[in-house]
């Protein structure tokens, strides 16, 4: 496995739309999954989409660290890929939650983000599959689901005085 590049804020990769998967299964792409795996877990992060790693495709690799779970309705999850992923909110609630971007290396803000969503795409085995996502993995999905479409986290903040640097965000942003 090979530890890819990952792009910075301000690289146009990072702003168009990514191109879908045409073969799930392709070689190249269970090679591109494993990569981004391990780029993911090298780095620190929770989630990485292609357009991240210079690659125009609709897929983002993700994990839900047991410190990350929220209960019962997010469990800690192991590193896995959503193949040309379809979200939908399951209804309208929203709730800010804290973000950062392997992308935007330094920098926290507040976004708001839909409690519950539904999904749907392919895993990095090929089959079908679905669910709904609550908490953390809601957050994730989300948040690489919007790499996918040419949008950055900042993008979608409401308030840009509740972005700041880790350490600062840490010791004082840590209510919305």
């Amino acid at each position: 496995m090979t530890l890819l590049k990952i792009a910075r804020m301000g690289h146009p990769v990072l702003l168009q739309p990514a191109l879908p998967v045409a073969d799930p299964q392709a070689p190249a792409i269970r090679t591109l999954v494993a990569d981004m795996i391990e780029t993911m877990l090298d780095a620190g992060g929770v989630g990485l989409a292609a357009p991240q790693v210079h690659q125009s495709l609709r897929l983002f690799v993700y994990r839900v660290p047991e410190t990350r779970s929220t209960g019962e309705d997010d469990p800690p999850r192991l590193p896995a890929a959503l193949i040309n992923p379809v979200l939908e909110p399951v209804d309208d609630d929203m709730v800010d939650r804290m973000e950062g971007c392997l992308s935007i290396p330094g920098l926290r803000g507040w976004v708001p983000r839909y409690r519950r969503i539904a999904w749907r795409g392919v895993n990095a085995q090929g089959q079908e599959t679905h669910g709904i996502a609550t908490g953390f993995l809601a957050n994730v999905f989300q948040h690489e689901y919007d790499h996918l479409n040419g949008i950055l986290y900042p993008m979608r903040m409401t308030d840009l005085g509740r972005m700041g640097f880790d350490t600062e965000m840490a010791r004082y942003g840590e209510r919305p």
